[in-house]
């Protein structure tokens, strides 16, 4: 699955067009190195989400195409 797609649907990122940005302006990081929105992302992959001054990382443990809202915390783990 496409990292943007996955964070839209993770609903770390809101908006899939978000995802893009923070993606395009190289927030975003999988295994520690810069990754662009058309990466694809496995489970095990480490996700680093820089939002401003605040840091996120995740594990991802499951990847689907769509999760309900309840679900979708079980896509991932915090770190």
């Amino acid at each position: 699955m496409r990292l943007d797609k996955f964070l839209k649907v993770s609903r770390l990122i809101k908006r899939r067009t978000v995802a893009n940005e923070a993606c395009d302006a190289g927030r975003v990081f999988i295994n520690e190195k810069p990754a662009k929105a058309s990466t694809n992302v496995k489970v095990g992959d480490v996700l680093t989400i820089q939002f401003g001054n605040k840091e996120v990382k995740v594990e991802i443990l499951d990847v689907q195409e769509t999760v309900r809202k309840d679900d979708a915390k079980e896509l991932f783990k915090y770190l």
